[in-house]
């Protein structure tokens, strides 16, 4: 019986067992924090359904006011630093930031956190201007069944996306692509899914179940129920044992996580971390890591980790500052 007809068939339990026993065995036992930087909160294309900038993007007339501090997103990557949370990526909408401007970013960051960063900030066109200070490029793909895609994100095409990250491993790059279930997929586009990683040789993919935000499409339609996300990362993990998966849910559903790291997931993703850092969202996240049998890099509970300021940037101190009082006030 093949993966799609286990998750089909509700032999999802079978699917976890299976996928834990590969992961341990081609990735050991650690499980890491990611934290994706935001660079802006706008979008020129603004009109992937789910997305929250779609219902934002009316109420944003000046692209400039959406841009974030530069050194606010650099203190964020010294917190991560000092927490040893690893930097998912830098994401920005298109038309935020110039590819100069970003690529100075990420320098800074690289500089900060001793790793290069990966990014994902749309179809870029110019990868040729960046250098060491990138590991790898993202594609979007939310969606890898090719109609419905062209029908939740019309302005970002599947071909481009393609085309983007071929270019990437050809400049040496490594390639992600980011999944986001929940959206109307079925299990039967894993086919589509697993044809794109295989095809375009992807090194990395961060799946997120849906988080419906208001004034959206979506806004009234649930969460992807937890076995099925987790079937459909474990499938995806025994196809490809080598793959990095990294994992996101949000505070109201924490208790996926267990579920998600037996099924394969190497990290987690999509916390609010200045809301649950020392709290006991925080703590739940680190218990759950604990009772799935697994060892967490890095930490969510020890607020002395976050006043760690040896060698830090002293323009950065204020930045900094501002974050921990939102975690301890």
């Amino acid at each position: 019986m093949n993966l799609i007809s286990k998750i089909k068939n509700f032999e999802t339990l079978d699917l976890i067992q299976e996928a834990n026993k590969i992961t341990l065995a081609e990735h050991g036992n650690h499980i890491t924090l990611e934290r994706a930087i935001f660079l802006s909160w706008w979008c020129d294309k603004g009109d992937c359904l789910f997305c929250y900038m779609t219902a934002q993007k009316p109420k944003i007339r000046d692209p400039q006011k959406a841009r974030r501090n530069i050194n606010s997103i650099l203190a964020e990557a010294e917190l991560c630093r000092r927490t040893e949370w690893k930097v998912e990526f830098l994401s920005g909408g298109y038309g935020s930031f110039t590819t100069l401007e970003i690529k100075d970013i990420s320098q800074k960051i690289y500089e900060i956190t001793g790793e290069p960063v990966w990014l994902n900030i749309g179809i870029a066109k110019d990868l040729e201007a960046y250098g060491n200070e990138i590991a790898g490029i993202t594609g979007a793909v939310e969606v890898a069944n090719p109609e419905l895609h062209d029908k939740i994100c019309p302005s970002k095409s599947l071909e481009d996306v393609t085309e983007m990250l071929e270019l990437a491993g050809e400049l040496g790059f490594q390639k992600a692509i980011t999944i986001i279930l929940g959206l109307g997929e079925t299990p039967e586009d894993l086919k589509y899914l697993h044809k794109m990683i295989e095809e375009a040789g992807i090194h990395r993919v961060t799946f997120y179940s849906l988080n419906p935000h208001k004034g959206t499409f979506y806004e009234n339609t649930p969460q992807p129920a937890s076995l099925y996300y987790a079937g459909i990362v474990a499938a995806t993990r025994i196809k490809f044992p080598q793959l990095k998966i990294i994992t996101g849910t949000w505070i109201d559903n924490l208790a996926n996580i267990g579920p998600l790291l037996l099924s394969g997931a190497n990290g987690l993703t999509k916390f609010p971390l200045f809301k649950m850092f020392g709290t006991r969202y925080g703590k739940r996240v680190e218990e759950e890591v604990y009772w799935a049998g697994k060892e967490l890099i890095g930490t969510f509970t020890d607020l002395n980790k976050l006043k760690e300021s040896k060698g830090t940037d002293p323009q950065l101190e204020p930045f900094i500052k501002r974050y921990i009082h939102k975690c301890i006030g």
